[in-house]
């Protein structure tokens, strides 16, 4: 059992899982890619699909294995958490595209849109906390709602990418989606197909394996479950989203980068969905504490500053970064402090 492990060992356990989902992310993302050129459905929809729900894979595990145990403020924070980390990892991967703001190089109208799909996906959960406590068969009609609304905006988002009624101005900075090889469009997608799953089945393992370690921090170093899934499981857990962020980056794959954190963080709002439905206490929206609250609102504005350097496209900021990207740095570091300095305990319900 996990949790028998003496202290030393446990942390060696959690390091060895934390690197398999690195590594397995790393070999995703080239596959993503592969997949993307093989059936064209473009770089930034197989982000926010296939890459952003495959890289998100071990911290819904996370979120549901906390939820089952009866951690909602662990399986809620991890959540969210999750998404306000990888949405400062596209500042960062901003600093490392040194050619223009990658805000303004990756211009798609898919991404945009998915930005603002993020923000009403995340602005659902609100209204549960902030509503009556109730739950049907032990689940949230929010949940639901969520869900459905998360299908719509995938159906949707695919109608921008096939059919957009607008295009972004393309400048000397602009990267083109297109494939890497012209021959591309004509291989076979089904061997890169089976190795992706495989490497999503790992990552599965490896958030399990996550989510169990979390669980014996918070219980033997008296942690806080808003501390630890927010700044230790939800960052750990969204490392494959920094990995691949880097990775399509440097490749030039930027609609991919893009794409893959925005469409990963909209996947993690299903977290909440899955979580719910695990959770057999009631509503999890009613069993969240001051802090998953915080970091929620903390996503919804980190969102809503990423989708305004999308739209504004600037193409230099200070120390060559958007304004977005130096705003997003700053937003996440006073999250940070106040959680660290000046956490609350008391119930949102």
């Amino acid at each position: 059992m996990i949790s028998d492990l003496p202290s030393t060992l446990l942390f060696a356990v959690f390091a060895v899982a934390a690197t398999a989902v690195v590594l397995a992310s790393i070999r995703a993302t080239r596959l993503a890619d592969i997949i993307a050129d093989r059936t064209q459905i473009g770089e930034a929809m197989a982000g926010g699909l296939i890459l952003g729900a495959a890289t998100s894979l071990a911290g819904v595990v996370v979120s549901v294995n906390a939820a089952w145990s009866g951690d909602g403020s662990y399986a809620f924070s991890n959540a969210v958490g999750g998404i306000a980390a990888q949405t400062l990892f596209l500042a960062i991967a901003d600093l490392l595209h040194k050619r223009a703001n990658l805000e303004h190089a990756a211009a798609e109208p898919a991404n945009l849109f998915q930005a603002v799909m993020l923000i009403i996906l995340l602005s659902m959960p609100l209204l549960a906390i902030s509503g009556p406590e109730m739950a049907y068969f032990g689940v949230h009609p929010i949940s639901i709602a969520l869900f459905l609304a998360y299908l719509f905006g995938v159906r949707l988002s695919s109608i921008v990418r096939e059919d957009p009624m607008w295009r972004p101005v393309r400048t000397s900075d602009t990267r083109k989606d297109e494939p890497e090889d012209s021959e591309e469009p004509q291989k076979s997608v089904k061997k890169p197909a089976m190795s992706f799953i495989g490497l999503v089945a790992i990552m599965g393992a490896g958030g399990w394996v996550i989510s169990q370690t979390g669980s014996v921090f918070i219980e033997r170093f008296s942690l806080s479950s808003s501390l630890v899934g927010a700044l230790i499981t939800a960052v750990v857990t969204s490392l494959p989203e920094f990995v691949t962020t880097l990775v399509a980056v440097r490749r030039g794959a930027l609609q991919l980068a893009v794409g893959g954190i925005i469409g990963g963080n909209t996947f993690d709002t299903l977290f909440l969905v899955a979580a719910d439905v695990a959770y057999r206490d009631g509503s999890l929206y009613h069993a969240t504490q001051a802090n998953d609250i915080y970091w929620l609102g903390t996503g919804l504005l980190m969102t809503a500053v990423l989708l305004g350097g999308l739209i504004l496209r600037q193409r230099e900021g200070p120390g060559r970064i958007g304004i977005e990207s130096v705003l997003l740095m700053g937003i996440y570091l006073t999250a940070l402090v106040t959680e660290i300095f000046g956490r609350g305990t008391p119930s949102a319900s």
